[in-house]
């Protein structure tokens, strides 16, 4: 049955049925920081190889930022492009997003601007939080 509320069909993620609390949080923990899966690993291999490498590199950047090795336009240039990459990674392996409030285990299939939204918007708050975390100790440069 179509559910006319919901703008997509509906997903599961594996974890949606956890069965303890800490479970889930650390299951979304875990889902939200690492974009990559075993299907989407069995289905685009070169992608997600890419996507990895990508990401490490994405990490080596924010090291050098704490490190003050790096400049705070290099370091939000990165950070885009990561994020753009991220979209097509995740649509690839993790297809669907939340809907509905942040406590509710109600999914849906995303397509490509919910996932541009949930990434940016995601990418958004890690980015500024670690941004403004190497500023306030005098790591970054302008």
């Amino acid at each position: 049955m179509v559910n006319p509320t919901m703008p997509t069909d509906p997903a599961e993620p594996p974890y949606a049925a956890a069965s303890s609390v800490t479970q889930l949080i650390a299951a979304e923990v875990w889902d939200h920081l690492w974009p990559w899966s075993h299907h989407g690993f069995q289905r685009q291999r070169a992608m997600q190889a890419a996507s990895m490498a990508l990401g490490l590199a994405a990490s080596v950047v924010w090291i050098l930022a704490a490190m003050g090795q790096m400049e705070a336009g290099a370091l939000i240039g990165w950070w885009f492009g990561w994020s753009v990459f991220e979209v097509v990674v995740r649509l690839g392996s993790k297809p669907y997003v939340k809907d509905g409030p942040w406590w509710g285990r109600r999914y849906r299939v995303a397509n490509t601007m919910d996932m541009v939204c949930y990434v940016g918007f995601k990418n958004l708050l890690i980015g500024a939080t670690l941004f403004i975390g190497l500023k306030s100790l005098g790591l970054l440069t302008p």
